[in-house]
């Protein structure tokens, strides 16, 4: 038996009767959790049963019992088997599968942060196990390290399936608007709206990820709604800006791929996210795909990644011959350099058309770099670049094959058409000779001219979107100024000042004043303790800064247990804020059994929350063994009774077989009594006694019979003198008058 289990009241106990719970394992906020023995099936388990209180609300218990149903039929490698489920005298229980081992908390506390690998590795089993459950129509709703076991053969087990709840068409709202789940963890939906989905995992598992990475959590606060803020305001920053190894010089660096799914899956919009765990799982093995082929720079991946829900529904193309991606790049400042097979529209022949995207000039193409360090290499003859490492075809030769028969794009850059075999290859001034008319009768023979007037009116239509560019930038610069910072004020200052100084600093600049309280050991009553944001941090002007005002020092007074039965006083206890100390049983000649006898705390004290208040139970009156006292001196049996607390009553009586002062007999004879309880000792007396009649001068016959008549036995002799043989009493050996023990035997003397 555990430390943590001495006192538990449950430890000891069974279940309805089946599984014997053995020790306490854990204590959680909303359940404890014990190790337990199925009788029935004669194996080991964890039995999770909900804190008292609990199982007195009916809809809490109509859910649990259907969650914990619905849980049960999760059948998956990487999740904790929920074998029963009950209720036992009003507390709700699940019976789970018991993992030896340890928790994803602990290695991430001892060893992040992790290489991105390995983070990868880790996050594949638990994706799988949240996949199976969001396929089944179940949310977890409190994914966190605590939550993933780690067995002792290394397997990873998602646990705590048993608190999801299904998801139907009303969704998943906060369980009377209690929210369930770790603020640390929190998805944005949930603090303002009470409301999760299958996104609300996948941005819990996110932040998990972004802390296996970095060894930290992205938000942290003095309290937990400055964290539950946070979640809502702000984004989660990219793990790589939080880790000193750079991608570009070690592989144990985070790559932008894997910055852009972790922005993916924490962000603050579910929309963004990916649907599930499934298309996160997804995400992750493509990513852990790029790292483990020693990929560190994948700008399509990356732009896959950042944007899951987008149509993908291929292996990434080679961004050359995409022109629409290309164009993206481009707008995004990539600048790749493009390539394209071109077909002659006359002779059948083809040549190379090279240029830049968004350049003025066919020969103004992007710099090696453009692609952050990314070079494509030329073109090879069946259309594809051979060097370039944006694309992940060679991962899939079906994706490649489709890729390689795939008809040739046309790209026209800067006036550059279609050159014939003729024709200079680059089509700038410094190559033209004759007039503009033979110019055109040239083209005209060759189809040419066409095409130029076509590519006269691109330009025009190029300045004029060039244009809009300039006047669409200028006003993004404006408003990306008023949506970063034109907009915002920092957070004053206003920790330990009073309500009030706080209340006129908060409006002079230029917010709103709310409040809420907490606790404080150090913080006098009604000053500031917090503030959400925080000193210094953005806020929009308008908005409303919530100050934490402190109510001192938490103090809880000790409840009236005295007399209580103990799961009473322990529940007085829990309503105060307080625990059961060490528990010690007394025998009590007045208190009733499992009843309080005294508390070391006195009653009325104030103490801190979580104080244990030591107890002593009455184990009710004290038994008392009684021994059989026959036949023994009758002083030392009273003696010894009275010791033993017993009321002691005696009688007498006469006896031919105990002598007398010994102890004729007792009532009860033996057995157990208790304190106070009564015995009664019968003191023998000895024998009988009565009077010595007196026969002197009688004759034989008649002194017999007086004899007889008094109790005694007789018999004669005659007188040693004078004998004369006349049949008389002389005398008898009792003296006349004297008590003698009945039945005893007189001698008569004749003469």
């Amino acid at each position: 038996m555990t430390n943590s289990s001495i006192g538990d009241p449950l430890v000891g106990h069974a279940l309805e009767g089946r599984y014997e719970i053995t020790s306490r394992l854990a204590r959680g906020g909303m359940a404890t959790v014990y190790r337990a023995v199925d009788r029935r099936l004669d194996r080991t388990v964890a039995v999770k049963i909900m804190h008292e209180g609990l199982g007195d609300d009916e809809a809490f218990v109509t859910n649990f019992d259907r969650e914990a149903r619905a849980a049960a039929h999760l059948s998956h490698p990487n999740i904790v088997s929920v074998f029963d489920q009950g209720n036992d005298f009003g507390r709700p229980f699940i019976v789970m599968e018991l993992v030896e081992g340890s928790t994803l908390r602990r290695l991430v506390s001892r060893e992040a942060p992790l290489t991105p690998l390995r983070a990868l590795d880790l996050m594949d089993p638990v994706l799988s196990a949240l996949a199976a459950a969001h396929d089944s129509g179940l949310i977890h709703r409190d994914v966190k390290p605590e939550n993933v076991l780690i067995s002792r053969r290394g397997q990873l087990k998602v646990a705590d399936f048993g608190l999801a709840r299904a998801v139907t068409s009303q969704s998943a709202a906060a369980t009377q608007g209690l929210l369930i789940g770790t603020v640390s963890y929190l998805p944005p939906e949930l603090v303002e709206h009470g409301y999760a989905d299958t996104r609300s995992d996948v941005y819990s598992a996110g932040i998990m990820l972004f802390e296996m990475l970095t060894g930290r959590k992205p938000h942290t606060g003095d309290s937990p709604i400055q964290v539950a803020y946070a979640h809502v305001h702000k984004d989660v920053p990219k793990p790589s800006s939080w880790v000193d190894t750079d991608w570009r010089r070690s592989l144990d660096g985070i790559p932008p791929y894997l910055d852009a799914l972790v922005g993916a899956a924490t962000s603050r919009d579910p929309d963004r996210r990916p649907s599930d765990a499934r298309a996160f799982l997804d995400c992750v093995r493509r990513a852990r795909k790029a790292l483990s082929s020693g990929v560190m720079h994948d700008p399509h991946l990356t732009l896959v990644l950042a944007d899951p829900n987008a149509a993908d529904d291929t292996e990434p193309v080679d961004i050359e011959y995409t022109p629409t991606r290309r164009a993206m790049l481009a707008v995004a400042g990539l600048g790749a350099t493009a390539s394209a097979s071109t077909a002659s529209a006359s002779t059948g022949s083809s040549a190379t058309a090279s240029g830049s995207v968004g350049s003025g000039s066919a020969h103004a193409g992007a710099r090696p770099g453009d692609l952050g360090g990314t070079v494509l290499s030329p073109p090879r003859p069946n259309g594809t670049s051979e060097g370039s490492s944006l694309r992940a075809l060679e991962d899939d030769p079906g994706a490649r094959d489709q890729d390689e028969h795939a008809e040739p794009i046309a790209l026209p850059v800067d006036g550059v058409g279609a050159a014939g075999p003729d024709r200079p290859g680059d089509g700038t001034d410094s190559d033209r000779t004759g007039t503009e008319e033979s110019d055109r009768t040239d083209w005209a023979d060759s189809g040419a001219y066409e095409i130029a007037r076509a590519t006269r009116g691109r330009r025009a239509r190029r300045a004029l979107v060039a244009a809009l560019l300039v006047l669409v930038v200028a006003l993004g610069a404006v408003g990306t100024w008023w949506l970063v910072d034109g907009r915002y004020v920092a957070a004053p200052v206003v920790t330990t000042m009073t309500q009030p100084q706080a209340s006129a600093a908060v409006k002079a600049a230029g917010l709103e004043f709310a409040t809420t309280e907490e606790y404080s050991e150090t913080v006098p009553v009604g000053a500031v303790i917090a503030t959400v944001p925080g000193p210094g941090e953005d806020i929009a002007r308008g908005a409303t800064l919530t100050a934490v005002l402190s109510k001192g020092p938490e103090r809880y007074a000790v409840p009236a247990v005295v007399g209580k039965p103990l799961d009473e006083a322990r529940q007085a206890l829990d309503a105060n804020h307080l625990a059961v100390g060490t528990v010690t049983e007394h025998w009590s000649e007045t208190v009733a059994q499992g009843t309080v006898v005294s508390a070391a705390t006195q009653e009325g004290t104030s103490v801190k929350p979580g104080t244990p208040v030591d107890l002593v139970v009455s184990k009710g009156r004290e038994p008392i063994t009684v021994k059989n006292w026959y036949n023994r001196n009758s002083d030392d049996a009273i003696a010894a009774l009275a010791a033993q607390g017993l009321k002691v009553v005696t009688t007498s009586r006469t006896s031919d077989q105990v002598a007398a002062g010994k102890v004729l007999g007792q009532t009860p004879s033996e057995g157990t009594l208790y304190r106070g309880d009564k015995v009664t000792v019968a003191i023998s007396q000895g024998p009988e006694k009565v009077t010595v009649p007196d026969v002197k001068g009688k004759s034989v016959k008649d002194a017999e019979a007086a004899m007889a008549a008094a109790g005694f036995r007789t018999t004669t002799q005659p007188v040693e003198v004078n004998y004369l043989g006349l049949g008389f009493v002389a005398r008898s050996s009792a003296e006349p008058g004297t008590q003698v023990a009945k039945g005893s035997t007189i001698t008569l003397f004749l003469v």
